[in-house]
């Protein structure tokens, strides 16, 4: 599926060597000021070629309102925004009708759907987020003028290079205080987006020696309900859960693509497996007949034996001396709970004529 969401009903489109990507929006309330530069500020931000950091493909990433606006006034209706791929090189890929490329999604799409996009990643290639980031920035405009929401998003880590401020704790006062005054202008400031810049620079080095060595894969980008997105959704839905990863997960990131890729060999049965498991069992997100893999975080135990200063309902300092039995654990408990819920989107997949891998 391709697409998301309910009341505001994302769909996106395109592979990454096409002649396009975008998305149509339906749910966008009428009345919202909306124009084409409301979405490429966004859209500029994330587009390839901006510094040696980055993807060298030099895309523009101009959108085009097809319709669902007049006048600069969105009119209730579908919107379909359009984003021309331009710097297309097809030819670059032809290596993947011979080869899967590890920990992508070539292999996986080929046993789901018996054919692949012969460039690229395809729908499975991070050319697709364009059209997330194009639907976003117009959710983004309603909800800061109707709500004045503010989003900001910034790294905090590349490989071993991690901000002092999160190495120490995020429950630190410097985090904190980075986190109530952060502005997309501090984020901007530097081309790995770290507001710290000593810790910047150092993230930047690290990329960059990174490149000199390995040729930087293309990321694949999962689609909408795909299997890692299902398990998340069902792992995250149960009480008291704080985190959950596929595979390497988080540890991933601290690797490069040499040691961290999953190369393919011969399974003795026809088909091909991967050597290692690092993926956690889904590509492209599509199993890929490994063992799946995936950890979910659960915090402390909130109620605990100790007063907590707290506040009462109508904002008046207080202390809660909590009482009843409690675990002082929750994780043994949890175990059960984790298993039948992979079970439940299992068993939803294969009601839905999805074969297991």
């Amino acid at each position: 599926m391709s697409t998301f969401g309910k009341a505001f009903r994302v769909t996106t489109y395109g592979e990454s060597h096409c002649k396009s990507v975008g998305c149509i929006i339906d749910g966008v309330p009428p009345g919202l000021a909306l124009s084409e530069a409301d979405i490429q500020v966004q859209l500029t931000r994330r587009r390839p070629g901006q510094s040696a950091i980055t993807t060298p493909r030099n895309e523009k990433d101009r959108v085009t309102i097809q319709s669902g606006c007049e006048f600069g006034y969105t009119l209730g209706t579908p919107i379909c925004l359009t984003v021309a791929n331009q710097d297309q090189r097809p030819r670059d890929y032809t290596e993947t009708d011979f080869y899967p490329r590890p920990s992508h999604a070539d292999y996986t799409y080929l046993q789901k759907y018996g054919v692949k996009a012969s460039s690229g990643g395809g729908r499975s290639s991070a050319r697709e987020t364009v059209a997330r980031v194009a639907a976003g920035a117009v959710a983004e405009k309603y909800l800061g003028e109707a709500y004045g929401v503010e989003i900001v998003a910034f790294v905090t880590s590349v490989g071993p290079i991690e901000m002092p401020q999160v190495a120490r704790g995020m429950g630190n006062e410097d985090f904190q205080a980075l986190l109530a005054g952060i502005t997309r202008a501090q984020v901007d400031a530097n081309a790995v987006r770290c507001p710290d810049e000593a810790a910047a620079r150092q993230m930047e080095d690290e990329i960059l020696t990174a490149a000199v060595s390995t040729t930087p894969p293309e990321a694949p980008s999962p689609m909408f309900r795909q299997a890692g997105g299902r398990l998340a959704h069902a792992m995250m839905s149960i009480p008291a859960t704080k985190g959950f990863e596929v595979g390497s997960g988080f540890a991933g990131a601290r690797v490069r693509g040499d040691a961290h890729n999953d190369a393919f060999e011969a399974d003795g049965k026809g088909g091909l497996r991967t050597r290692t498991n690092h993926s956690g069992g889904i590509q492209g997100g599509i199993s890929n007949g490994q063992n799946i893999y995936f950890r979910v975080a659960f915090k402390p135990a909130a109620t605990i034996s100790q007063d907590q200063r707290t506040a009462t309902y109508d904002g008046r300092d207080g202390v809660l001396a909590a009482r009843g039995r409690h675990d002082p654990c929750v994780v043994s408990r949890a175990v059960p709970i984790v298993e039948t819920m992979a079970a439940v989107v299992l068993m939803d997949a294969v009601l839905k004529g999805i074969k297991p891998v």
